[in-house]
This record gives C-alpha cells, structure tokens and sequence, in this order.
C-alpha cells in the first residue's frame, strides 16, 4: 500500500461500512468500486498510477470488513451505499468507476442518484454478461462466478495455504505481484486454523442474478447521457479465451450506447486488469481523462471482431 492509504468507517443502513482511501485530501476524488467477490484493497495499483487522485473505495456490504452489514444486497442497495459514501465525504457529483459487478454498481448510481455521477469508467463489467438461454436462475452463480463462488465455502488453516491455492489460480500463475499477496491476505477473515474468505455466498449469489441486467437497467443504462467509458479485458476470469464479454457483445452496445468508448486491454485477464501495473495503468487514463475532460479513446470498435470472424 502507499504511504497515503488509510481507512475510514462509513455509517450506512445496518451498520458500518470499511472504506479506503488513497491520495491527498484535496486532490479531485474518484469513487472506485470492486468486484463481486473482491474488496476496496484491488485498487491498489490504480491508486498507485493516480497518485494526485484521491480514490475512495468502499468495501461492498458482504465484502471485506463489511461483510457482517445485513443484507438485502442487489444494486439499487448498494447504489444506497455509494450515495452514502459520499455525503460521508462531502462530495457531490464524481466520476464513478468500477470492476466487474462493480461496474454494474456506480452505473446503478448513475441510474438512482444521477446527480453522483459526473462519468463512468466501467472495467469489464457493467455492461448485461449475456447467459446461455434457457440457463435456470439457480444456475446463474455457477455460470458466472463458478470457482469464486466455490471458494466462498472452503476452509485454510494459515495464510500460506490460501496464498498457495491463489498461487495456482490460472489468472495469477504468470503473473504474481505484491499487490496481489495483499489483495489475498486482506481478503482471509476468521481465525487459523478456520481461515475463510471475507465475501458472503448470500450475497454474492443475490448480486449475480443482476449481472445480465434486467429490461430497467437496460433502459437506464442506454438513457444516460455522460460520459462512459469500457475498458476490456483480453482474457477471462481464469485467462481464457473468449473473455468475459465476446467481441460480438462489445460491439452490440457500443452501438446501442451514445458515444462509448471502449479501451482494448490487450495482455490482461478479468483480474489483472486492476491487478496487474499494465492493467491499472490502462484503467487509469480514462479515470484521468474524466477530470482532465478529455476523450478517453482511442475508439476501438474497429479493431474488434468476433469470435466467429476470428475463426
């Protein structure tokens, strides 16, 4: 972590809520929010390439040190959160960015509380992940979060164990830094030997039924009318090719969206794209140019195909 980091605790509906901060007090601030089964320490590196920003990041309600805050979850409850957060702080109307189910969240700030949201930069997420048809609701969690999910429910004896099993995790076998260590150490909660993951499976399963978007998230998604950027992953969730948003959906709402700018994230998975200093050195020009207002670009609709034109 910098030597500016620190943390605050935010009163919301049920308790309070683990937010932390980087940057200087009067720097311009940027709400940055996680993903699904993430926490506020993956901004790390990004935080790192802003040094002059002041990055506000909470922990979401059943993430982090949040996870005891009850639920219901879903985005219009963490939309609540956010809108909290920053009357905590005394902003007003900031750019929002967000990390996989994060982006979903900041754009369901825009949608509830758009005098928050000056801009958005959505990272791989945010836009409705399209599902296989006809695939039950019960389904959904497996279907998209597969092995986070599973990982919710294990047990670790010491802080090395769990650093092992992400050591293997196909998204970080090549790609291991410091700020994952502590992305992974932060994200252990309990008491060895009953080490256990800080996200809560009920509300990671509750949140994923939203990832699709439903038709009002659509319609509110496609009515904003600020800046949104799209920052896209080369390769998924356990670096694989297709990535999480095809080609072919990436280019269905950059036509459906007025003005988006989607930025290729060429060399980066679902994870180093916040993980990793190339990804968060890509995720931090468009967060830059939402201050400095300037087009985030280049436009890359052009360069990309999909998968059936690759073939």
């Amino acid at each position: 972590m910098t030597s500016d980091y620190r943390v605050e605790r935010v009163p919301v509906r049920g308790g309070e809520m683990t937010v932390g901060v980087w940057g200087p007090e009067d720097g311009p601030a940027i709400l940055a929010v996680h993903g699904i089964t993430a926490s506020h320490v993956s901004w790390a590196l990004v935080a790192e390439a802003l040094p002059d920003v002041r990055i506000i990041a909470p922990d979401l309600r059943g993430r982090g040190r949040s996870n005891s805050l009850p639920g219901p979850w879903g985005m219009p409850s963490h939309a609540e959160d956010m809108a909290a957060v920053l009357d905590h702080f005394g902003l007003g109307r900031v750019p929002a960015v967000g990390h996989s189910m994060g982006g979903f969240v900041v754009a369901s700030l825009a949608r509830f509380f758009p005098e928050r949201v000056s801009s958005l930069v959505l990272v791989d997420g945010g836009l409705p992940i399209p599902l296989p048809e006809g695939l039950a609701s019960e389904d959904i969690p497996a279907f998209l979060i597969g092995p986070a999910a599973e990982r919710l429910s294990m047990t670790f004896a010491a802080v090395d164990d769990y650093r092992a099993f992400w050591h293997e995790h196909p998204a970080f076998a090549d790609d291991w830094n410091d700020a994952i260590q502590n992305y992974v150490d932060y994200d252990l909660d309990g008491v060895a030997p009953k080490l256990t993951p800080s996200g809560v499976y009920e509300a990671v399963a509750q949140d994923s039924l939203q990832l699709n978007g439903d038709t009002g998230y659509e319609d509110a998604l496609l009515a904003l009318r600020i800046p949104i950027s799209f920052v896209h992953a080369e390769r998924g969730l356990l670096n694989q090719v297709p990535p999480l948003y095809p080609g072919s959906t990436v280019i269905e709402w950059n036509e459906r969206i007025p003005g988006l700018d989607v930025i290729e994230a060429e060399g980066v998975n679902h994870y180093t794209i916040v993980l990793s200093r190339r990804g968060a050195e890509l995720v931090a020009a468009p967060v830059r140019a939402a201050f400095e207002g300037v087009t985030p670009g280049p436009v890359t609709t052009g360069s990309l195909t999909t998968e059936a034109e690759k073939a």
